[in-house]
Order: C-alpha cells, then structure tokens, then sequence
C-alpha cells in the first residue's frame, strides 16, 4: 500500500517520523476490509502543504459502499445519493452564505482552493476502532497544520481532539454535521462565512464555496 510513499514529498519531509508509523498502520491493515481504496487512503496528502490554508476536520470515511474518497465529507462526484452528513453540511452552507445545495457530493472545488478535507481517522472497517490506528498520525497532522497560520475547523468531539494544536483565534469548533448531532451546534455555526471572514484577516483569498 505504502501509504507514507503517497503522500507529496514535501508531507514526508514534514513528517519523516511517522513513516515507521504508518508501515505499522498498513501491517494492521493488511487483512481487513476496509474504505476507502488503499489508492485513496492518503488522497488529503497529495498536494503540498503550503497550498492549504483551511483544515475541516472529520471523523472518519463514510461507511457505504464506494462513498468514501480520501477526502473528509466527499463522495465520488457520480453518485446519486448523497449521504446525510453532506447534505446537512449543504443545507448550513445555504443558510449561511444562501448558497444552493449541490446536485452531487463531490467537494474537490474546495481542495483545488486550499482547503484540506481530513479525518480523525484515514479509514473505516466494521467492528474496528480505526480512530485508535490513526490518531498518532493524524495528530502529528494537525500539530503541522497548526503551526503555519492555517484556519482549523473541528466538527464533532473526534474532531475536536486537535483543535488545542491551532491558536484560538484560527480555530472553528462545532458539533458534527451527522443527523445526531447536526441540531446540537453544527446548524446555525455558520462556518463557512467564518472562515472567510478570518482568511480576509489573514490576508488571504476566500474561498468559493460553490459545488459546480
């Protein structure tokens, strides 16, 4: 799988440590069915960091067949159900900034703007705690990504985890956009508007939010 090999090389030179990390992380693998395709497990990593400026932070995959991407929240652009969490994200992103919802889930228009999409965990196999496996490596994510005045979004308590690696005033924080918990604190949060407003504070260009 080799999954350190996959990421941008300016990732490894940035984590070199985790390396022996994530061989350790295949090994448990190895066995197990899991999502998403071992092609896409470390699909958050492809670019080079310098090109993030906004980190939304997940849970873990989507659990259904061919949903998940690499991508926290995303979905294969083809697929004609789109899951409840993304579409409770859309209809904030409509309240928010009356932004329509998409007709598809494929959130690739954010990346190609720099913003990263990444879970807690990198993947999700029935019956199997995968949020234990990954969050060595995914905190050594976050202490990276905290450390070069990037905007950090947390939805939901997994999320929240590595919010302490990013300094307060970068820092949006909420309840998951799941149906349990959407009506708990992700509705009405407003975070797209949010991380506009901070990005125009730190001298950088806005994201377009729309799903085309």
């Amino acid at each position: 799988m080799m999954l350190f090999g996959s990421m941008h090389p300016d990732w490894q030179i940035l984590l070199p440590h985790c390396e022996p990390l994530l061989n350790k992380i295949e090994l448990a693998l190895e066995n197990r069915e899991f999502v998403p395709s071992k092609e896409t497990v470390m699909r958050a990593f492809v670019r080079p960091p310098r090109d993030i400026k906004v980190a939304i932070f997940g849970q873990d995959p989507y659990p259904g067949h061919g949903d998940a991407t690499g991508l926290a929240f995303s979905i294969p652009r083809l697929k004609k159900k789109i899951p409840a969490s993304l579409r409770n994200i859309y209809t904030e992103l409509h309240s928010d900034l009356d932004i329509p919802p998409a007709s598809h889930g494929d959130l690739t228009a954010w990346v190609d703007q720099g913003v990263a999409l990444v879970n807690r965990s990198l993947t999700f196999t029935q019956g199997f705690p995968s949020i234990s496996l990954w969050e060595e490596f995914t905190n050594e994510v976050a202490r990276v990504l905290g450390s070069s005045q990037i905007i950090g979004v947390f939805w939901g308590k997994d999320a929240q985890q590595l919010s302490h690696y990013f300094p307060k005033d970068q820092r949006i924080i909420s309840a998951h956009p799941s149906p349990l918990s959407a009506y708990r604190g992700f509705f009405g949060s407003k975070p797209f508007s949010r991380i506009n407003q901070l990005l125009e504070i730190n001298g950088r260009e806005i994201v377009d939010w729309r799903i085309t």
